[in-house]
């Protein structure tokens, strides 16, 4: 009975998961009966599947006014299998689908490995795609990546094979894949980078066309190795599945290409139109670039455009007699992150030269680089603007002594005193203090991308030995100018389709990632004329209150100059493109002029704007020694400071009497919150000031005798202005 009642259980389970099976099946293949014809219906006929629309790209000035088009419909062509050189068509086959004669269309374990793949990467990939799936998706598929148009284009490679001959499939790929240059098919591409026709092609110049086919928009002169490595693979393969010898592949390797010149551009503004059309790529493809009719309406002012790039031609040209061959220039509203100009190189058409982006480029910033952890050494409560730093000889171990740029030593100098001036020991000591790991922190929160590893750095990184781009430092520069306020570096307002349906629209972030504090102490020292007038006169003056900082490399080899308003952000570099020194010019030489002329440009006609103190902000007496003049002093004996709440001093001031003995003042020093900046006295012409002894606390200030200036008699300069 037992065993009858086991197997009534058993013959129930077993009928009961043949229902659900019988059910599954049948709703799988009615699901994937319909899903066949359903997609299916969209493969039409060969023509259509050739006749893909390349519609290109439209970038538009920020007065929605065309500047610049991409990918311009090029007169298609169509070349026969039999005038495609068979050693073209073998490179395709081993290269991207050496199972095309066998497979039905679609490659069952070539799918696996891309779902493997989607599953690692949290993204679809899309790898593993035949030839035919390839067709498919390049000719008749929008660019929209899901599963679901994952199997749209496996139906439609089945539906393709089942109309149309190998031959034919292999044919119509030649003729629409993308090669890169917006060249689509064989014809296009071989007239595009070797300036022949198909059937002209050599197996070195065939190998290399399919070596392009992973990648077709990264390929550049700069980066030809790569291309040619995948180029000997590929050669390698039709080796191993004998389509060439052993002797074809060598000779092959041996040919010299030689590749036509690139395309000339007609317009300004040309490195910026490039770097957006670098960003639509990277974002979507550059296949899908070709194929989408973007209008992308740009962050760029065509006048100021024009005006920068003629200001940085004229100032290079006026250099070359110092050894200077190129400058760039960068140009953003703080407020909101767009670029609003940008001189990638001072001559685009200068085929030595021009084509070099120096703004994206790595360099050494020199002393340009000083406000950035300036600012961390702020925020962290090391330092005031009227802290004590020594400009004395001084080994920070390691045997590194860094001098001054004229060789003087200062002696005691306040922290407005020694960032004005661009001091390198005093600057040196605040990186000691405040430690490297600190610095890249900071830099990295305003958006400098390249110095990342601390172990990469010294204390030498305190006078801008890192490598960093003109247009990160420009943008960093710009959080000062808004306020700790960060925003993305803009170069798109708004992208619409071919439909003019709006896909995207830019919106700044304004992310606070300074405390506006320490944002405003930044731009008060750098805006104080009065404070760097002793190293720099006015050469750095304009017409409306700006901050600015310039910055020079060891051998005068980079020279920068970055500075803001509110409202305006312009950094400028001038030097060479391979590193050579140029001939003493300074920041304050070489690229100071050109900022000048941009800052004075562009704030024609605008209010002036000041850096006023936010809220925390006070106002501190500073004592000074007593061999100041009395005229320089404030009632309290010293001078007046802006201090972060909670930092200001509070102590009693000295005072010098006839017989030379020191006194104690009666009064206290007082705080007043709130004040203009251009109330308040600056402390820069004093050469004697108070120390704050560096084992003390910062808010404690001791008097210091007359400070002696020291000149070594074997002084080899050191770079700073």
């Amino acid at each position: 009975m037992k065993t009858k009642k086991t197997l009534r259980i058993v013959l129930s389970l077993l009928k009961s998961f043949l229902v659900i099976f019988l059910t599954f099946f049948t709703l799988f293949f009615f699901t994937s009966v319909f899903t066949y014809f359903y997609f299916a219906q969209d493969l039409t006929t060969k023509e259509s599947i050739m006749n893909r629309s390349d519609t290109g790209l439209v970038l538009l000035d920020r007065q929605e006014k065309p500047f610049f088009y991409f990918y311009q419909a090029k007169v298609k062509t169509f070349t026969p299998l039999s005038q495609i050189p068979s050693y073209l068509q073998q490179a395709i086959i081993v290269s991207e689908d050496k199972d095309f004669y066998k497979h039905p269309g679609f490659s069952l374990r070539g799918i696996i490995r891309s779902v493997i793949l989607d599953i690692k990467e949290r993204r679809f990939a899309y790898g593993g795609s035949t030839i035919s799936q390839q067709l498919i998706k390049n000719s008749l598929l929008t660019f929209r990546k899901d599963f679901l148009r994952k199997v749209q284009e496996v139906v439609l490679a089945l539906e393709l094979e089942r109309n149309y001959s190998k031959k034919e499939i292999l044919e119509m790929y030649l003729n629409s894949v993308y090669f890169g240059k917006g060249a689509f098919g064989v014809e296009q591409a071989s007239e595009a980078y070797f300036g022949k026709k198909a059937r002209d092609l050599t197996l070195a110049e065939s190998s290399f066309l399919v070596s392009l086919l992973p990648a077709p928009s990264d390929f550049s002169n700069d980066n030809l190795d790569r291309y040619k490595a995948r180029q000997k693979n590929i050669l390698q393969k039709m080796v191993d599945q004998g389509y060439i010898s052993e002797k074809q592949k060598e000779n092959a390797k041996k040919q010299k290409l030689t590749f036509k010149s690139s395309e000339e551009y007609n317009s300004i503004g040309i490195h910026f139109a490039l770097m957006v059309r670098d960003r639509l790529v990277k974002s979507f493809g550059e296949e899908n670039i070709i194929r989408s009719g973007f209008k992308v309406k740009t962050t760029l002012d065509p006048d100021w455009q024009k005006f920068a790039e003629e200001t940085v031609k004229n100032n290079v040209e006026n250099l070359r007699v110092s050894g200077a061959s190129n400058g760039s220039a960068v140009v953003i509203n703080p407020k909101t992150g767009e670029v609003k100009a940008l001189v990638g190189s001072y001559d685009w058409y200068d085929e030595e030269f021009g084509k070099y982006n120096v703004s994206t480029s790595l360099r050494q910033p020199g002393s340009s680089f000083k406000p950035i952890y300036y600012s961390a050494a702020f925020e962290k409560g090391i330092i005031t603007p009227a802290t004590i730093l020594q400009d004395r000889p001084t080994d920070f171990g390691g045997g590194y002594k860094p001098k001054d740029y004229d060789g003087r030593y200062r002696g005691p100098v306040t922290v407005r005193r020694a960032l004005s001036n661009s001091l390198n020991i005093p600057s040196v000591e605040v990186m000691s203090k405040l430690g490297i790991d600190q610095a890249l922190e900071m830099a990295q929160r305003l958006g400098l991308t390249t110095l990342t590893n601390t172990s990469d750095y010294g204390l030498s990184l305190a006078l801008g030995a890192g490598e960093v781009r003109l247009l990160e430092m420009t943008s960093a520069y710009a959080v000062f100018a808004n306020n700790g306020m960060k925003n993305d570096i803009a170069f798109m307002l708004e992208i619409k389709d071919k439909e003019e349906k709006k896909i995207y629209s830019y919106k700044p972030k304004n992310e606070n990632i300074l405390d506006s504090k320490y944002a405003f102490l930044i731009s008060s020292i750098l805006s104080d004329n009065q404070a760097r007038a002793e190293v720099f006169g006015n050469t750095l003056t304009i017409s409306k209150p700006a901050a600015v900082k310039t910055g020079t490399t060891e051998d005068y080899r980079d020279a920068w100059t970055i500075g803001y308003t509110p409202s305006l952000a312009v950094g400028v570099w001038v030097g060479n493109n391979d590193n050579r020194p140029m001939n003493s010019i300074a920041g304050s030489l070489g690229a100071a002029p050109v900022w000048r002329s941009l800052m004075e440009k562009f704030s024609e006609g605008t209010n002036i704007e000041t850096f006023d103190p936010p809220n925390g902000i006070v106002i501190g007496s500073v004592c000074r020694s007593f061999e100041l003049s009395s005229k320089a002093a404030t009632s309290s004996g010293g001078f007046r400071e802006y201090f972060v709440q909670g930092t200001e001093p509070d102590y009693l001031c000295s005072t010098r009497v006839n017989n030379g003995s020191q006194n104690r003042s009666p009064s206290v020093v007082k705080t007043i919150p709130q004040v203009p900046a251009t109330s308040i006295p600056s402390p820069v012409n004093s050469t004697n000031i108070p120390s704050f002894p560096t084992q003390t606390p910062i808010n404690t200030i001791v008097p210091t005798s007359t400070v002696t200036s020291f000149l070594s008699p074997t002084f080899t300069p050191s770079i700073s202005p």
